[in-house]
């Protein structure tokens, strides 16, 4: 029996295809550093989550930037939210006690400069909420070197 030939006519060519490859990895890098920067804001402002950017941040840099990738994943502050939740390590009761004074701070704050009260009782609604994922993520036990 004669082979079938596939008579489909090829719709992107290998250029078409290098240069799709391009976009699409130009999306992911951007999209890596969109999440990275919402990550560091997140250390600091803690209605945001630092950990679900980093890691989304590092899933968009494996398919664009290798350099990228490793440098996040080996960076001395940033590696360790990464680390501790690849490993499924807890957080440690400083970072928890500092992350909870720091949202109730902030949610404070806003809650005296915003007069709206709907908007302030989604404003405690989402720090209580906050507050009880936080103090329900396992906490890391810190191992202490005796001399």
């Amino acid at each position: 029996m004669p082979k079938r030939q596939n008579n489909k006519p090829k719709t992107i060519n290998q250029n078409n295809r290098k240069e799709m490859n391009k976009f699409v990895k130009a999306l992911f890098f951007i999209s890596g550093m969109i999440c990275l920067i919402l990550g560091i804001i997140g250390i600091i402002l803690p209605i945001l989550p630092t950990t679900p950017f980093l890691l989304l941040a590092v899933a968009c840099f494996l398919r664009s930037s290798k350099r990228f990738y490793n440098g996040l994943l080996n960076n001395r502050i940033l590696g360790s939210y990464i680390r501790n939740y690849r490993e499924g390590r807890g957080m440690p009761r400083k970072i928890k006690a500092f992350t909870i004074s720091m949202l109730w701070i902030t949610i404070l704050i806003s809650f005296f400069l915003i007069q709206i009260t709907w908007v302030r009782c989604i404003l405690i609604v989402v720090a209580i909420a906050v507050t009880i994922h936080i103090i329900l993520i396992r906490p890391k036990n810190v191992k202490k070197e005796s001399n």
